[in-house]
Order: C-alpha cells, then structure tokens, then sequence
C-alpha cells in the first residue's frame, strides 16, 4: 500500500468511510480503509494536512474521530477522540504550529495539543455551523458560518470574542428579515476579505479591515444553494458549486459570472483550485472527481470512484504529473460517443401516443388489406 499511496496525487473522503488516493498520471484509484469495519459511522466529512511536507493527512469522520494517514506507509497511524457523535460530524479541521483546531456542526470549536486527548481551548461559534476555514497566511485565524449563523473570524490566541462578526443585511422591501445560511468560506490572498457563498445563491465578500460589517460585494448566481467555493492562483476571481451541478467563475472586481464548466451531474461537494496552475479540481453526489482547466473550461481528468464523495485535497505531487490534457480529453469523448451510441440504438418511447402493434398484429393487417384489394378486383 506505500507503494499505491506514494504515486496519488489527489485525495478524497467518501460517504462509506473510504479515504480514496488517485494517480492521475497513471489513471488509477485505489482504496485505503479497514474493510471489515467499515460503516456509515465513519463517513470521512472534511480532510487536511498535518504537515506542510504533505507526509501526513487527517480525516475527521461522523463518529467524532480524527484518524491520522501516512501518505508515505500507506496505513492508518493514529485515531484520536476530538467529539461526540450527539455534536454533529466535522465542519473543519486545522492544524496549527503545535496543535489541531476542530469545529462541529453544533458549534464547538476546540484547539487540542498535540498527544492530549483534551482540548486546551473551546470556543462557541453558534448553532448549525456549515464550516470552519483556516486562514493560510496568518494560522491562528478562522472562519466559521452556518445556518442562520452569520461569517465569525476567530484569532485563536485570543479566542473569547471573534475579531470580526458580519451583520445580516438590512430588511427587505416587505421589511422583512432576510435569512443568512453560510456554506463554505476563504481568505482571500494579500487582504484581509473573506469571500463566502450561500444556500441563496449569494456570493458576499467581507473586508473586516473596513468599519463595515455587511459585505462589500455581492453577486447572486443562478436560484440553487450553493454549496462550495475556491480561490484560483490568479486571486480576483471565485469558482463556485451549487446543488444542482452547476460550476462557474465570478470575477470579483466586477461581480460578474466570467464562465461556467460543465460534465457535472450531481450536487458540488467540493471544490479546490490548484495553488499555482489555472486548475480546480471538483467532486460530489455523481461520484465523479473531475480536473478542470480555468483557462479554456476543458475538462482535463474524469475519474470514477463508486462512493459518493464529501471532500477533497489536492496533493503538491500534481505539480509533478504532466497534465495530459490532449489525451485525457480524447478519452472522455471516446466515452461520450459509446454512450450516445447506446442511446441512439433505444427505441423511442413517447407519453401518450398509442401502443406500438407487434409484428404479428402487423402481418394480419397486411393479410387483410390484400383481401380486400383482391375482392375488389374480382368485382
């Protein structure tokens, strides 16, 4: 298995507890798990490095584990108790420079030490919380937002009261209450913005260094809830995923939507763009992973994985892989056009119109029209 785990490049946690690796440069997926314990209970929700040498990741499943994986062994190494089943499954994990940083869907947010299987700090991030997200720059910074729980940033040295705390927008025409529903959130790079996304199909971005609370942008896309987002390499754009699919970029200097990738068939669970290549990666609901290039929206890799998908990690390994666009697109139409040809070859069935008659209903009329052709010439 230390073999099989040195080559992957790209990471994923799934709904049955399988943490997946894939080789995109030798086209291979392949299982890391303890099968004959395997149940819903450990159901991977969210996954990061321990290490910025990438020899290490962690996985925070529904049970309330977090299991240690060596990238470089292939096997599991450590399984630590960081909450309760009854708090809900991870919304984020963290790893600063001598401890993990853990947040559940009910809103505790706990800092634990290294080999102590206490936490050291637990902070109340409010009810329902959709996700935690590390700030990349500064380490001892986070964000966490949910339902009905607006944007909170949190300096972990000084964790009593979150630094920053977004206000709702003011009330509508009807002078109602507008609803908040945070799904996922990023530090944008060179600033101090935060870029969130919405189960209302809003895209906001916050700048805590302003005395505004409210966001200083705001573009909506399509009418489903969104449930993911990404930053590019470039910095002033957002790739964002909703349930229905749909993927696109939104340039954020001028609130506009600058593109839409498409093969998706299933709700967006994930989504991470490359550090350094005009690259995201994406999975979800239709069990695919999937490389899209930014530049010109062509869909470079597409891998079947069986299991429906939660999370992902990219892995500085695909740095070193070529990225086989031509290739891999001509082997993705190859399979476009075997399925169009199986489709081509069903019969058409629409509602309402009449049943088709078999061929032997078919032949008696045939038979009885020359019958009566014939009575007529004897006539």
């Amino acid at each position: 298995m230390a073999d099989k785990s040195r080559i992957c490049s790209v990471w994923l946690g799934s709904e049955t507890g399988i943490l997946k690796g894939v080789s995109l440069a030798r086209k291979q997926a392949f299982n890391f798990c303890h099968m004959s314990s395997l149940s819903r209970d450990q159901e991977v929700r969210t996954l990061c490095w321990a290490d910025p040498a990438e020899s290490e990741l962690l996985l925070g499943a529904v049970d309330g584990t977090v299991k240690t994986f060596s990238t470089e062994k292939g096997v599991f190494t450590e399984t630590r108790r960081c909450g309760d089943p009854a708090e809900g499954g991870f919304t984020g994990l963290a790893v600063t420079e001598s401890a993990l940083v853990t947040c559940v869907e009910s809103g505790k947010l706990r800092v634990w030490k290294e080999e102590s299987s206490s936490h050291v700090a637990e902070v109340d991030a409010g009810k329902s919380v959709c996700r935690m997200t590390q700030n990349p720059a500064y380490r001892q910074k986070v964000a966490t937002g949910g339902k009905e729980n607006g944007l909170k940033i949190w300096n972990l040295e000084r964790p009593e009261q979150p630094v920053f705390a977004a206000k709702n927008l003011r009330n509508d025409w009807l002078d109602l209450r507008q609803p908040e529903w945070v799904r996922d959130m990023a530090f944008i790079p060179g600033s101090d913005k935060v870029v969130t996304c919405t189960s209302h199909h809003q895209v906001r971005v916050y700048d805590p260094s302003s005395p505004q609370r409210r966001p200083v942008l705001e573009v909506q896309y399509e009418e489903y809830p969104l449930t993911a987002l990404s930053l590019p390499a470039a910095g002033h754009s957002v790739v964002v995923g909703n349930t229905r699919g749909q993927i696109a970029m939104l340039d954020l200097r001028r609130g506009a939507v600058c593109g839409c990738l498409k093969g998706l068939a299933g709700g967006v669970r994930a989504l991470q763009c490359h550090p350094a290549r005009p690259l995201v990666a994406s999975c979800g609901l239709d069990r695919f992973l999937r490389i899209h290039s930014l530049d010109d929206r062509t869909l470079l890799h597409k891998v079947y994985l069986k299991s429906r998908l939660n999370c992902l990690l990219l892995s500085s390994r695909l740095d070193q892989e070529e990225e086989g666009g031509a290739g891999q697109e001509g082997e993705v139409q190859e399979v476009k056009e075997e399925e169009d040809e199986v489709w081509d070859a069903m019969e058409r069935v629409e509602e309402g119109k009449p049943k088709r008659k078999t061929t032997e209903e078919e032949e008696e009329g045939v038979q009885k029209k020359s019958k009566k052709k014939r009575k007529k010439g004897q006539e």
